[in-house]
């Protein structure tokens, strides 16, 4: 068994990935009867109380994916002009938390959001404009686009779809969780090339 702490990969009937849960929120799905299938590894058996009648315990065997009936959002999720909401955190991991002006990878902490064409220039605060940036390198490029201040980006920024936006929210994704989400990704993803780096590492 897997430590409480293994986040379960929820998606819906279609085989669409929605979002990553906690083994509570699991057990309460499938006690529910809203779990359609599972998938993947087996990562917790959760026991409950004993039938007063049978004297039997309950036990809820939880898998690394399940999928859920019911959720109104995972069309939409679905859909290509579906856009994840841009934050920090995911942003960074995008970006595999390396500057991509200097190549140099830092801690969350020491990073800063840097927008390519800057908003003061008519550059937008979108997935396509920004990248993960030390301190230094926004403070050296401040106002400027990456040309003017004599700079070169690393990679070209892009707008991850959905099975991707939750590939980057995980924490310690699982093998089999990693294979299902990989299956959502477009081909010409650029993490396809991180995660198979990731596989050999």
């Amino acid at each position: 068994m897997y430590s409480l702490d293994h986040q379960v990969l929820r998606a819906d009937v279609a085989g669409m990935p929605l979002d990553w849960i906690d083994y509570r929120e699991a057990v309460r799905l499938y006690h529910l009867g809203q779990v359609n299938y599972s998938l993947g590894v087996l990562l917790y058996q959760i026991r409950g109380g004993y039938n007063a009648i049978t004297g039997m315990r309950s036990i809820i065997e939880v898998n690394s994916i399940i999928a859920t009936r019911g959720d109104s959002f995972a069309s939409k999720k679905a859909a290509k002009e579906y856009i994840p909401p841009l934050n920090n955190e995911t942003l960074f991991a995008r970006d595999a938390n390396i500057c991509m002006y200097c190549g140099g990878r830092f801690a969350s902490q020491d990073l800063s959001r840097d927008h390519v064409t800057p908003l003061s220039m008519g550059g937008t605060d979108d997935w396509n404009n920004v990248v993960a940036a030390c301190k230094r390198c926004n403070n050296h490029k401040a106002g400027s686009t990456p040309e003017r201040a004599g700079m070169s980006l690393l990679a070209v920024p892009f707008t991850p779809n959905h099975a991707e936006y939750v590939y980057l929210r995980g924490r310690r994704v699982l093998a089999d969780q990693m294979e299902f989400l990989l299956a959502h990704f477009p081909r010409t993803s650029p993490l396809h090339q991180r995660v198979q780096r990731g596989l050999v590492e």
